[in-house]
Parts: structure tokens; C-alpha cells; sequence
């Protein structure tokens, strides 16, 4: 965050972040992040589109916050990419924290693909 929007802003945003519980989960699939991304919606809140979680729980813009001197309360983050989901994640979770398991559509699908071998 600090390289897209400066440290100033970083700041206030990790201030507001500490203001109350925070929720953390990994999400992972095929074009995970990107498809994270999709559901959460863009960046600035009053820019995002209507269905996504910022477009329908967030309005405010990022001039209004900077003008104001608070951070864009936007309801949720996002790794922007898989290189800081990486970054992200270790910062978050221990590694004995993180499981790997086969969802049902796994279970299914490569039990399909067994049958045929």
C-alpha cells in the first residue's frame, strides 16, 4: 500500500485497522486473487461497482479521506497481487496455521479422473 498510495496514507490506514476486530482468511484456487478482487471490488469504495462487497457496504471516496485526514474505511483489503498475498499471509498466519484439504468438487472431480487411469 505504501508504494500505490504513500506512507502517509499507509499510516492512517494501519491506525484504523487497530481500531477494532479484524477478521483474517486464506482463500485459495485457480486465479485466486484475481477472482477475490472481482468480488471485492475496486479500491475506492464510491468507485465500485454495485454487487461487489466495497459497491454495496462502502461509499467513501479517497478525496473526502484525504481531505478529512482518515483513512478510506472500505470494509475490506484484498491482496492486490500473488507476490503480496504471499507477503500477506506470513505476515498473518503461522505456518501451522494454514491446512491443506480436498473440497468436495476435488474429491469428485480427481476421483472421475482416477476411475480412468
Amino acid at each position: 500500500m505504501v508504494t500505490r498510495r504513500g506512507k502517509e496514507i499507509f499510516d492512517v490506514t494501519l491506525e484504523m485497522m487497530n481500531e477494532g476486530p479484524v477478521i483474517a482468511f486464506v482463500l485459495e484456487g485457480i486465479e485466486a486473487v484475481e477472482v477475490v478482487r472481482k468480488m471485492v471490488g475496486g479500491t475506492e469504495p464510491k468507485a465500485a461497482q454495485p454487487g461487489t462487497i466495497r459497491g454495496d457496504y462502502s461509499h467513501i471516496s479517497f478525496s473526502h479521506a484525504n481531505k478529512e485526514g482518515i483513512a478510506t474505511p472500505n470494509i475490506i483489503h484484498a491482496s492486490g497481487d500473488s507476490a503480496e498475498a504471499e507477503e500477506e499471509i506470513a505476515h498473518w498466519f503461522a505456518e501451522s496455521e494454514l491446512f491443506d484439504y480436498e473440497t468436495v468438487h476435488e474429491h469428485y472431480t480427481q476421483a472421475h479422473s482416477r476411475k480412468k487411469k
